[in-house]
């Protein structure tokens, strides 16, 4: 049984200039032990997944898919 699992997890932010994909259909299956690291240079979406993973997307987010 997993402890975690995201399924197509996708998180738009509505601007003044429109709207901006943080993070596209990010699957993944976290098991009891299981390790998972993010890296990416800035501005890539590690810290809005987590942030979309605790249910703390800021207002203007929308979230997708299932976690």
């Amino acid at each position: 049984m997993a402890l975690l699992e995201a399924r197509q997890l996708r998180v738009d932010l509505h601007t003044h200039r429109g709207t901006a994909a943080a993070v596209r259909d990010m699957t993944f299956t976290l098991e009891r032990g299981d390790t998972l690291g993010l890296i990416g240079e800035s501005g890539c979406g590690k810290s809005m997944t987590a942030l979309a993973l605790m249910g703390l997307a800021p207002e203007n987010a929308t979230v997708s898919g299932s976690v």
